[in-house]
């Protein structure tokens, strides 16, 4: 003897149902495009689409409730130089002991002032920087130091009188404000016989 399956009264689960709430929850959650002036990618947070425009990277960055800034390249700040010929110094960096360098390989920003062989900061920020001092034929040792704004801040020493050629080299971060100068100085001993494949390297960390 067979009876009838009798179903409870309420609501029930077709496969047609199922996928029409999955569809509404594709559409729901999914992130709406959003194109920004400097065509900044957007950022996407738990299926929500932000984006946070900057129109003066050069400016220092401002905060916003999220505390996050997506900046544009233009803000990037590196340099690279170096001492291609073997001339001895010159008057110049006789008096100064500033060492020259007469060849850029690189100066994202044109903070780096070829003529002077010094940096200038163009805004508040960590900076690295790294030298390579070459002397040649000079048995007397040498002190080179990365100077900012007149004082000391990294130095390093090259002395080994038994060859022909060594240097002097040392890298480290710094912090500096805008307008801040960094450059290298010669604290002891001479460069004659010149320093060429010397070199001179530097770039923004990150800004403050």
């Amino acid at each position: 003897m067979s009876f009838p399956c009798v179903r409870p009264p309420g609501r029930y689960v077709t496969p047609h149902s199922v996928a029409l709430a999955g569809l509404l929850l594709l559409v729901h959650w999914a992130p709406s495009e959003v194109s920004c002036q400097n065509d900044t990618e957007p950022i996407v947070l738990e299926g929500k689409c932000l984006v946070v425009c900057d129109s003066t990277p050069s400016a220092e960055p401002s905060g916003n409730a999220l505390g996050m800034s997506v900046r544009s390249g233009t803000g990037r700040v590196a340099f690279s130089a170096i001492r291609n010929t073997n001339h001895e110094p010159s008057e110049m960096s006789n008096r100064t002991m500033t060492i020259y360098f007469d060849q850029i390989l690189v100066n994202v920003g044109s903070h780096f002032d070829p003529a002077r062989s010094i940096f200038v900061a163009p805004r508040k920020g960590v900076y690295s920087f790294s030298f390579h001092v070459v002397k040649v034929y000079n048995r007397q040792t040498i002190q080179v130091s990365l100077v900012l704004n007149g004082w000391p801040v990294i130095s390093a020493f090259a002395g080994d009188q038994d060859v022909t050629r060594e240097a002097a080299t040392n890298a480290g971060l710094v912090m500096m404000e805008r307008g801040d100068k960094a450059y290298l100085k010669l604290e002891r001993g001479n460069l004659m016989g010149g320093w060429k494949y010397s070199t001179f390297s530097g770039f923004l960390v990150f800004p403050l």
